[in-house]
């Protein structure tokens, strides 16, 4: 997934295939594999409103991402755009990092669709990274293609102790996600916030990074900080809804 997050159980795992439009297998140790290549559309709807991470078109976040390298300028846009993949139709949010003085990072098209429990499942992205004059498209994905997997990016009901792919399309895109608390407390540029969820991010291809990151109920996603592997710190600093 892109930088910015955008905006996932071992034992009894809470989202059932009838309920998130796809199938819950046992992948191997102690992680599940959540969403096979193919997902059932009749099992989705079109409306994104799950409470930790509402995509209500025209709603915008900007973040503000500050490391030992600078600052980075992040924009994170629902759009009115749709696009089917897999046969699901998804809400299409642009993901926009700038540096602060405005030159590109990387641009991101990600796509989401919920299904009818409310789950929030992440279907595929592309990105554009630009580094040095060049342009790459690495980490782009799509859930149907080339054996790649949709995954879970927020669940309608976050448990303590959940763990559940985000997204699988081996070697270039294989995130994690684990929920650590769903009663922590925010405060930052835009507000306090109680009942936060609270979530541990990694992946396989880079194990030695951590992330944690924190969900407001009907905001979204409000904070990200890096535990190992990193020194950067995301944080919601304006939020304009439609």
């Amino acid at each position: 997934m892109n930088k910015s997050g955008m905006v996932a159980a071992s034992i009894g795992f809470v989202c059932l295939a009838t309920a998130c439009g796809g199938e819950a297998k046992e992948g191997g140790g102690d992680k599940p594999q959540v969403g096979p290549a193919h997902l059932d559309p009749s099992n989705f709807v079109k409306t994104i409103d799950n409470p930790y991470l509402p995509l209500e078109p025209g709603t915008t976040w900007e973040y503000e991402a500050v490391s030992s390298e600078g600052k980075e300028r992040i924009v994170v846009t629902v759009t009115d755009k749709t696009k089917v993949v897999d046969g699901v139709t998804a809400t299409v949010v642009r993901d926009l990092v700038t540096t602060a003085d405005g030159k590109p990072v990387e641009d991101t098209y990600d796509w989401f669709a919920q299904d009818k429990a409310g789950n929030v499942w992440y279907v595929g992205e592309y990105t554009e990274a630009y580094e040095g004059g060049k342009v790459s498209t690495d980490g782009s994905w799509e859930a149907g293609v080339d054996g790649a997997r949709a995954g879970i990016v927020m669940m309608a009901e976050p448990k303590v102790g959940a763990t559940y792919y985000q997204e699988h399309y081996k070697g270039e895109a294989e995130d994690e996600g684990e929920v650590l608390a769903i009663d922590e407390s925010v405060t930052g540029p835009t507000g306090s916030y109680d009942n936060v969820v609270k979530t541990a991010d990694s992946t396989a291809l880079e194990p030695e990074i951590l992330e944690h990151k924190w969900y407001a109920r009907g905001i979204g996603f409000v904070l990200e900080e890096y535990v190992k592997g990193g020194d950067e710190k995301v944080t919601l600093v304006k939020m304009t809804r439609p």
